[in-house]
């Protein structure tokens, strides 16, 4: 399903991106569809709003540091493709990554997270440059 019209799918996932920074896990909720899906760059996935809420809270909880700073956003129908990087005291989930977020009108329905490649990078669309 596309954005609801005058949504900007990338200001939607921008809001989650920030929420995520400020560990603000009601804001997350407010944003997070009820089937919502959370991928990491390792595939392991959770389902369900309220089972991302609770990894969220387990996420902020051991790695309080931690925050995404993105470089471009690009949407195209309702994916937003994300080049950025993380920054953490904890070095496995510190350096640059990509995330595509699926966004259905004001609703993040998946948060994935991918290790910066140039093959992910080259399925994602995504290039050198950006």
């Amino acid at each position: 399903m596309a954005s609801v019209p005058g949504t900007d799918p990338t200001v939607v996932a921008a809001r989650f991106n920030d929420s995520i920074n400020r560990r603000d896990v009601e804001e997350l909720a407010k944003l997070m569809s009820e089937d919502h899906r959370f991928i990491d760059s390792e595939t392991n996935t959770v389902s369900g709003k309220q089972a991302c809420l609770e990894a969220w809270r387990g996420f902020f909880d051991s790695f309080p540091d931690y925050r995404n700073i993105f470089t471009s956003l690009t949407a195209k129908d309702a994916v937003v493709t994300i080049v950025g990087y993380s920054e953490c005291s904890e070095p496995s989930l510190a350096g640059p990554a990509l995330w595509t977020a699926r966004i259905q009108g004001e609703k993040v329905t998946e948060w994935r997270v991918y290790t910066d490649t140039p093959e992910i990078r080259a399925r994602l669309g995504v290039s050198r440059t950006t």
